[in-house]
């Protein structure tokens, strides 16, 4: 089965870097799992008045108020059928600040009556992100936000841009470190910079079933609305 990613990709998937080809070629059928592990060389966040919307999000392993130099990152993806039959791919991010860890989580899944990602952020599925991928010129792959909605029980709604947190997403592979990179900036049209981070991982690859996935790497509920 194709990854979700060569789903929307296309022909266009040919044009990325070999390892990273490998990084996103997995399906749930190929009972495997991407796991990386490396430092980030600077983790940072906006002005002041951006701490109460960065702390907003702890709970629920969407955004955290921590900045820090040199910081221990994982990474893991996992590949399964949700309950609602959907290719999903997990985003499980671990920075190991010295008093806490911290987590950046999300689960992504390609949406056809969309026609891109969807990326759901946090443990709930409760915020649906449009993602827009691009093949870079060297080979990476950029990811880019676009509309947002907001699933809660019976609350609907669509995210006004002006209050949109909107990430700008570039991973590729440094053939001469022999390492995955990876520069995540997110950004308000009115508040400007929120967050973001730098650094580079090793990769290693785990063989499991999709029912052998952690239960930390899964949402503790799944959105059907795209």
């Amino acid at each position: 089965m194709p990854s979700i990613y060569q789903q929307q990709l296309g022909a266009d998937f040919q044009k990325l870097h070999p390892r990273i080809q490998e990084r996103l070629a997995f399906s749930s059928q190929d009972n495997r799992a991407f796991v990386g592990e490396g430092v980030m060389e600077r983790v940072w966040h906006g002005p002041f008045f951006t701490q109460p919307f960065l702390r907003a999000g702890l709970a629920r392993h969407i955004t955290f108020p921590e900045t820090g130099l040199n910081v221990p990152f994982r990474i893991e993806n996992y590949a399964y059928c949700d309950p609602l039959g959907r290719e999903t791919v997990t985003w499980i991010r671990r920075f190991a600040f010295p008093a806490h860890t911290r987590c950046f989580d999300a689960t992504m899944v390609h949406s056809a009556a969309r026609n891109c990602i969807v990326d759901y952020l946090g443990t709930h599925q409760h915020v649906a992100v449009d993602i827009d991928l691009a093949v870079t010129a060297k080979g990476g792959l950029r990811l880019r936000s676009g509309a947002q909605r907001f699933y809660e029980g019976r609350f609907a709604f669509g995210v006004p841009r002006l209050l949109a947190a909107l990430a700008d997403v570039e991973e590729w592979y440094d053939d001469a470190a022999n390492c995955y990179r990876i520069q995540v900036e997110v950004r308000n049209p009115v508040f400007g910079k929120l967050f973001g981070y730098y650094g580079s991982f090793q990769s290693s690859w785990q063989t499991l079933a999709p029912e052998q996935i952690p239960v930390h790497a899964l949402p503790l509920r799944h959105e059907s609305r795209e």
